[in-house]
């Protein structure tokens, strides 16, 4: 019983140890790598570590066998001896309902964890299909990553599918509470086997674990990056948003100018950024002509170029959430608040055990005394 709180705050530890390098990672390559959007789902899993412990923190010693016992046993005494907040109310709930749904609930924690991991794991592993990533892994050999047996020029990101390898493994230790515990008699042992759940919970401590070296090995190089975005037509929507926004111009007809610029710097092997100023002009002309044929491009070159960055796109960003510095600032301090808070409970909670722990102790040996 007293491992399943001890088990959950090592969980909710190991979430606040992949917040610190999150957090940090966002705070420094904010404008280049979703760090927050990550962070966000980790912070939701420790939200639900912190509404399953206020379920799982109430004692079911004393109830015995179902009704409880003729023995007048303080049930509230004991519950403080261990740590507990407080006590499960109903016998019978103790010990024939809510026992088993415990190991399911964590099991769902654990699943969401995984997933979040091994998305974020996914993202950097597609770098590793580039001749030249612009986020990886600091090459540390051995460590990190390793020289392939066959191809003396390819780096294999070791770290990343490890760690990816045990995740997996933890899904499907996480798949089992369930099948224990579905299609049985209340309180029958299956659910709550202690070993098998144990397992579960200490695999997904372990890749965690394994999650916090990948965020603290990862390198961006922000120049690779800006590259990789100029090398294909990633801001070419701006141009239809822009000319609708500023200029009125029909968004079907501003997307129809967009493919079109598209396809002529792809049939010509033009990048975004050298694509020449005439040919766009003619390309909007011929775009509008059904819609007001004496309408030239609005744009003046300079705001073509500008609009077709980029960079100026995440700084014109204008919505709540975006990747603009004064949104990043604004979630970079909500984030160390709610990683402060989530490192504050995690402490408190393992203050509270163990000064109950060392109050028993304290008392047990009072007993020992002549």
């Amino acid at each position: 019983v007293f491992e399943k709180d001890i088990h959950k705050i090592k969980i909710g530890q190991e979430i606040k140890g992949i917040g610190t390098p999150g957090v940090d990672l966002a705070k420094k390559w904010g404008d280049k790598v979703p760090g927050l959007g990550h962070a966000a789902g980790f912070e939701r899993d420790a939200q639900r570590i912190r509404e399953a412990y206020a379920r799982i923190d109430r004692s079911p010693m004393g109830t015995t066998v179902l009704n409880g016992s003729s023995w007048p046993l303080n049930r509230t005494r004991m519950a403080h001896y261990l740590g507990f907040e407080t006590i499960v109310d109903n016998a019978y709930d103790a010990s024939q309902i809510s026992a088993s749904e415990y190991p399911v609930e964590v099991s769902a924690i654990v699943t969401s964890i995984g997933l979040h991991a091994g998305h974020f794991i996914q993202d950097i592993m597609s770098q590793y299909g580039q001749v030249r990533p612009w986020i990886f892994l600091v090459p540390l050999r051995f460590v990190n990553t390793q020289i392939s047996s066959a191809m003396p020029q390819k780096q294999n990101p070791i770290l990343l599918t490890e760690t990816r390898r045990e995740i997996s493994s933890t899904l499907a230790l996480a798949m089992g509470p369930l099948m224990r515990a579905h299609n049985i008699t209340p309180g029958m042992q299956d659910p709550k086997e202690e070993s098998s759940n144990t397992e579960m919970v200490q695999s997904a401590v372990q890749f965690m674990k394994r999650f916090d070296r990948i965020l603290n090995a990862l390198v961006v190089d922000p120049d690779r990056a800006l590259e990789e975005l100029n090398s294909d037509w990633t801001a070419s929507q701006e141009l239809a948003d822009v000319l609708m926004r500023k200029y009125k111009v029909p968004f079907r007809v501003g997307h129809h100018f967009s493919s079109d610029i598209v396809n002529h710097g792809k049939q010509h092997n033009i990048k975004p950024l050298d694509f020449p100023y005439a040919e766009a002009k003619r390309i909007f002309k011929e775009a509008i002509k059904d819609f007001d044929p004496r309408m030239e491009l609005p744009m003046s070159e300079a705001e073509f170029k500008s609009t077709l960055n980029p960079i100026s796109i995440v700084q014109n960003r204008a919505t709540v959430g975006g990747p603009q510095a004064s949104e990043m600032k604004r979630m970079l301090a909500l984030a160390k608040d709610k990683l402060k808070a989530q490192q504050q409970w995690t402490a408190e909670k393992r203050q509270k055990i163990n000064q109950a722990m060392a109050l028993l102790e304290k008392d047990f040996q009072r007993l020992l005394q002549p």
